[in-house]
C-alpha cells in the first residue's frame, strides 16, 4: 500500500494528543523547554544502543532475510525511510516494542512472536510499532515531549496520572491504525492483536469484530485500562477508523475519556470544568437581581477576572454523557455558597438553586445539603418543596 493511500493520509495524531500538547505548552512552558532539550541527548542514545546490544539478540538481515523483507514492506507502506535494527529480547510472552531514537528505528520483539504469527500479522505488528516512531517524529517530536513530561510527572498528582493514562491509551489506538496500514487490511491487525493478548494459535478476525460489537452493545463505560485499551475497544476503534465512521472522534472520547468526573479529572478536563463552572455560575446569575455585591465578591474569590459577559452553560451542559454525579454535587455546593452569601436575597437565591438542581437531576442531594449546611428542618424543607412546585407550574 503506497503512502498516498487515503487511509495513510488520515494517520494523524488523535485530538486528545493535540489537546494535551496545547495544554502543556501554554501552562507549563518552562517544563516543556526542559523536556524538549532532552529528547536529542546523544548520551542517552548511545546508552540505549549499548543496552540493547548487551541484553538482546540482534536479528541481522543476512541471516533473517524473510523477517527483514516484511519489516521493509511495513516501513515502505508507512512512508518511513530510516536505518532499522531488529532485536529479539528474552521472555516467554509474545510482545513487541519500539525504543525511540530520532532518525533511527530500534524494534524489539519478545517471545515466540516471529514463529507464531502469519506474515500478514507480522506486518501488522511491525506497523503498530513503526507507528509509534511516526507519532514521536511528528511535528518535530512535540508529541514525544508531552509523553516524556507526563511520564516523568507520574505520581506527582492524580490529574497528571490520569492525563498520562489517557494519553497512552490514545497512542495505542493510533499505533493500531499503523498496523492496519502496514498489513493493508484490518483483519491481520485484529487477529495479531488477539493472538498476542490471548496466546491462541488461530483467530477469525471477522468473528472477533462481531464479538467486540456485542460487548459494546451491552457495556458503555469508559476504559479503565492502565496502558492499553481493552481488546474489544481497540478492535472496534480500528474498524470505525478504517470505515471512515463520522462518529469516530466522539466514540473515542466516550470510550477512552468518559464524562467529566471529579475523581478522574485529567489536565484538559480541569480546564474544561473550569470553563463550564464559569458558564454555570453565569447561568445561575442570569437573573441580575441575584448578582449583588456580596454574591459577586464570592464569585471573584474563585474567578478574579470575572466579567459581565461570561458565556452561559445551563443544566444541559451537564447531562449524563457530559458529567457524572460528582460534578452535579459540586455544582450544588457552588449554588449553595452563592445563595448563602447575601442574607437579603437568601430565599430567592435558594429557590433558583432548587430549580437548577431539579433540572440537573441533583435535587435530592441539594435537599440534603440544605439540612446539613443551611439548618433546614422538616418544616423548612416542606415549604421549600412547595415553593419549587409552584415555580414549576408557573
Amino acid at each position: 500500500m503506497p503512502p498516498s493511500d487515503p487511509h495513510c493520509q488520515s494517520l494523524q495524531p488523535l485530538p486528545y494528543h493535540l489537546e494535551v500538547v496545547d495544554y502543556l505548552t501554554i501552562h507549563e512552558p518552562d517544563v516543556w523547554r526542559w523536556a524538549a532539550a532532552g529528547i536529542t541527548d546523544a548520551g542517552q542514545r548511545e546508552a540505549l544502543r549499548s543496552r540493547l546490544l548487551r541484553d538482546t539478540y540482534r536479528i541481522e538481515p543476512d541471516a533473517h532475510a524473510d523477517i527483514h523483507a516484511l519489516l521493509s514492506t511495513a516501513m515502505a507502506r508507512l512512508g518511513i525511510a530510516a536505518p532499522v535494527t531488529l532485536y529479539q529480547a528474552p521472555g516467554r510472552d509474545m510482545n513487541a516494542m519500539l525504543m525511540y531514537v530520532p532518525g533511527e528505528v530500534h524494534l524489539i520483539v519478545q517471545g515466540p512472536l516471529l514463529e507464531r504469527l502469519a506474515p500478514e500479522e507480522l506486518l501488522a505488528v511491525f506497523g503498530h510499532e513503526l507507528a509509534h516512531y511516526l507519532l514521536w517524529s511528528h511535528d518535530a517530536g512535540r508529541l514525544l515531549v508531552a509523553d516524556r513530561i507526563l511520564d516523568d510527572g507520574a505520581g506527582t498528582a492524580p490529574s497528571i496520572n490520569e492525563t498520562f493514562r489517557r494519553y497512552v491509551l490514545h497512542t495505542e489506538l493510533y499505533a493500531d491504525r499503523g498496523g492496519a496500514l502496514a498489513a493493508g487490511a484490518i483483519g491481520p491487525a485484529v487477529s495479531a492483536l488477539v493472538k498476542v493478548q490471548t496466546g491462541i494459535g488461530s483467530v477469525d478476525a471477522g468473528a472477533y469484530l462481531r464479538q467486540a460489537a456485542e460487548v459494546e452493545a451491552s457495556e458503555d463505560a469508559a476504559s479503565k485500562a492502565a496502558s492499553h485499551p481493552e481488546t474489544f475497544i481497540r478492535a472496534r476503534a480500528l474498524a470505525l477508523w478504517w470505515d471512515g465512521a463520522p462518529e469516530l472522534d466522539a466514540w473515542i472520547a466516550t470510550r477512552l475519556r468518559g464524562p467529566l468526573s471529579l475523581q478522574r479529572l485529567d489536565l484538559p478536563g480541569q480546564r474544561r470544568l473550569q470553563s463550564l463552572t464559569r458558564g454555570f455560575l453565569a447561568h445561575f446569575l442570569a437573573d441580575r437581581r441575584l448578582a449583588s455585591e456580596a454574591v459577586l465578591a464570592q464569585v471573584r474569590l474563585m474567578f478574579p477576572d470575572w466579567g459581565a459577559d461570561e458565556a452561559d452553560a445551563g443544566p444541559d451542559a451537564f447531562a449524563a454523557a457530559a458529567a457524572d454525579d460528582s460534578v452535579r454535587i459540586y455544582l450544588n455546593a457552588l449554588m449553595l455558597d452563592l445563595a448563602l452569601a447575601d442574607r437579603g436575597q437568601r430565599d430567592e437565591a435558594l429557590l433558583r438553586a432548587g430549580v437548577l438542581a431539579e433540572a440537573l437531576g441533583s435535587l435530592d442531594a441539594l435537599l440534603a445539603d440544605l439540612r446539613r449546611h443551611a439548618g433546614f428542618g422538616k418544616r423548612e424543607l416542606d415549604r421549600f418543596k412547595r415553593q419549587l412546585a409552584r415555580e414549576g407550574q408557573a
